[in-house]
């Protein structure tokens, strides 16, 4: 499969030593074994690519995958070991996914709009080299250590703003060629563990109530998004859940599901447009997202005991302006 500008391996290292790599073993984001020797990162491949209209195939990497979203949106879904269906996940601006090697995954743009993404894949070598390792790092600060026991496969977060400079300058100096300053990738590649490592934690510590962090978050997606077509796949999609996860803890935390949520929403806004505008009562239901006209009379009457037309006339009753 095209990848875009895939830079090839000798590109980026002596080729002769590829088979000094590290053997996959999948257990979390990155190996345990990473932890145990002294290691280096190996780039397999980077590169800038935008993707419009697009539907990838679902496909596996050798490496470790960051994917950093510069512009637009993507939906990136994940086929995880024993699960029934796939785990969803969006990506807008500033947000980046990292990626276990060997984890099922496809990208897809819809035709909203081009994404434009920064990709680096990576796995870790032994290098003779007085350069910080993985292990060195992770033995000086505790943060560097606990992203390295990370037991997600996935994890999905939020630049703040030093990551995407430190991906810059480390795709800047491995495009340099034979003018590369191998050191200079090596702390790049150490900063920018300790950086994911504190965007990570910072991450967390909004995360006191990570059930509520989610509820919130995907009240907020509907009540932006009531007038569209949405399901409620759409919303777990927008807050990285799998629906049925979300199902459950947006009822711990409402004591209501997720679709009696979005009708109610959908019902509170259709009885604000019947009784304060004049849009046509057979329209109302294309304001706020229900495709059908039968279903949203049956929604409505169930909700109010009026019908919409019933509805109407009795504000109109109530405020003669409308008549």
């Amino acid at each position: 499969m095209a990848f875009g500008n895939r830079a090839r391996s000798g590109e980026l290292f002596d080729a002769n030593n590829i088979a000094d790599e590290v053997p996959a073993a999948s257990s979390g984001l990155f190996k345990r074994d990473w932890l145990e020797g002294e290691l280096h990162p190996l780039v397999h491949a980077y590169y800038y690519k935008q993707w419009s209209d697009y539907s990838m195939d679902y496909h596996t990497h050798d490496s470790v995958e960051i994917m950093y979203a510069i512009t637009g949106e993507c939906r990136i879904e994940t086929k995880p070991e024993h699960a029934d269906v796939p785990c969803p996940y969006t990506l807008r601006r500033g947000d980046f996914m990292i990626l276990d090697a060997n984890v099922p995954h496809r990208l897809i743009v819809d035709e909203r709009g081009p994404c434009r993404m920064l990709n680096v894949e990576f796995t870790m070598r032994e290098r003779a080299t007085a350069l910080p390792s993985l292990r060195t790092l992770a033995e000086e600060d505790g943060l560097v250590a606990e992203l390295a026991a990370e037991a997600s496969p996935v994890l999905v977060l939020r630049d703040n703003d030093e990551l995407y400079p430190l991906l810059k300058s480390l795709v800047l100096e491995m495009d340099a060629g034979e003018g590369r300053r191998e050191a200079r990738v090596q702390l790049l590649f150490a900063q920018l563990f300790v950086a994911l490592a504190y965007i990570r934690k910072e991450s967390l510590k909004l995360e006191d109530n990570p059930f509520d962090r989610y509820v919130k978050a995907a009240i907020q997606f509907i009540h932006h998004n009531y007038d569209r077509d949405i399901r409620v796949k759409d919303i777990a999609a927008s807050v990285n859940l799998h629906p049925g996860y979300l199902h459950r803890v947006f009822r711990e935390g409402t004591g209501e599901t997720v679709t009696a949520y979005l009708n109610e929403v959908r019902m509170a806004k259709a009885i604000m447009l019947l009784a304060q505008t004049d849009i046509p009562v057979a329209d109302i239901c294309d304001y706020v997202g229900v495709g059908s006209r039968p279903y949203f009379h049956a929604m409505f009457k169930k909700h109010t005991g009026l019908t919409p037309i019933a509805y109407r006339r009795s504000c109109h009753t109530e405020n003669p302006r409308h008549e």
